[in-house]
C-alpha cells in the first residue's frame, strides 16, 4: 500500500474519531496538536486504524509512534 493511500485513509479515520471534518494530518502531527486527543481517544484511534487497515499493532509499534509520520511508516511496514 502506498503512503499516499495510507494518509488518505488515516485522514478519514482522524476526522471520524475527532469529529472534525477539516482536520488535516501531517507527518509531524502529534496529540498535542489536536484538541481532544487524550488517552481515551488515542485508544479509539488505534482501534479504528487497526480495523480500517485490517492490522494489529504490537506494543513495540505503539511505543514507536511519536507522530503521524511514525504511524504511517509502521502501517506501511505491515503490507
Amino acid at each position: 500500500m502506498e503512503k499516499t493511500e495510507i494518509v488518505n485513509k488515516l485522514t478519514f479515520v482522524f476526522r471520524k474519531i475527532f469529529n472534525n471534518n477539516s482536520l488535516i494530518i501531517s507527518n509531524e502531527l502529534t496529540a498535542n496538536d489536536v484538541e481532544g486527543w487524550d488517552s481515551l481517544t488515542h485508544m479509539l484511534l488505534v482501534s479504528e486504524v487497526e480495523n480500517t487497515f485490517s492490522i494489529k499493532f504490537k506494543l513495540k509499534d505503539l511505543n514507536k509512534m511519536k507522530n503521524v509520520g511514525d504511524m504511517v511508516e509502521i502501517i506501511s511496514s505491515k503490507f
